[in-house]
């Protein structure tokens, strides 16, 4: 039997993170905001899902659809868990929000046997060019907070978090950014043209293995 399609309205990161899942996975997704993409995977994959959520109100909404989703800090509450609890753990457009991201980033690849993280590319060219004429802090579609409202504590471009991947020597399986209308760029482009071109990115990453 195949796997349902992907619902018409879903986002094009999370289709595309539901494609680097494998079916039948242990999965958890942190930071899960309303519950939308581990609808998704427990639609379309069959996945034994979990959740975390820093809102109580956003815990209360996918506890209502039957999600099973607690409340907890990604900086904080990831410690708990034991390694290799899960196949995929999943940090979707987050990490720019947290406090240590590195030390997320860390444990992430800790708890589960791969990471998928996506997150707002700060080297995209509007970026740059708003930067360049208007000498403020820009804002966006994935970024439309003025500087003093937003919660992001941490914006990093692609090649900042490829940087931040090779530190802490994790594998990079796969990593796909996405132009302004939503459309995938070709994996096979350099670094740099991607960290220009491409207003978001998901990355696919797995512990390096001693040879």
């Amino acid at each position: 039997m195949h796997a349902p399609a992907p619902k018409q309205d879903a986002r094009v990161d999370h289709i595309l993170i539901a494609e680097m899942v494998a079916p039948g996975s242990r999965v958890i997704d942190v930071g899960c905001g309303d519950g939308a993409l581990l609808r998704l995977l427990t639609d379309t994959k069959s996945v034994d899902g979990r959740g975390m959520e820093i809102s109580r109100e956003r815990v209360n909404a996918c506890v209502a659809q039957g999600l099973s989703v607690i409340q907890g800090d990604a900086d904080v509450d990831l410690d708990a868990y034991p390694d290799a609890a899960f196949d995929y753990a999943i940090l979707s457009l987050t990490i720019q929000a947290t406090l240590r991201p590195r030390t997320v980033l860390e444990n992430l690849l800790r708890v589960g046997k791969r990471a998928i993280v996506s997150f707002p590319n700060f080297g995209h060219w509007q970026i740059r060019l708003q930067l360049m004429l208007t000498g403020r802090m820009p804002r966006t579609a994935h970024l439309p907070e003025s500087w003093y409202e937003s919660p992001n504590a941490h914006l990093c471009t692609i090649k900042d978090f490829a940087d931040l991947c090779q530190q802490i020597e994790a594998d990079v399986e796969r990593a796909v950014a996405f132009n302004g209308a939503d459309r995938r760029l070709p994996e096979q482009l350099p670094f740099g043209v991607r960290n220009i071109m491409g207003e978001k990115a998901v990355f696919l990453l797995s512990r390096q293995t001693a040879c």
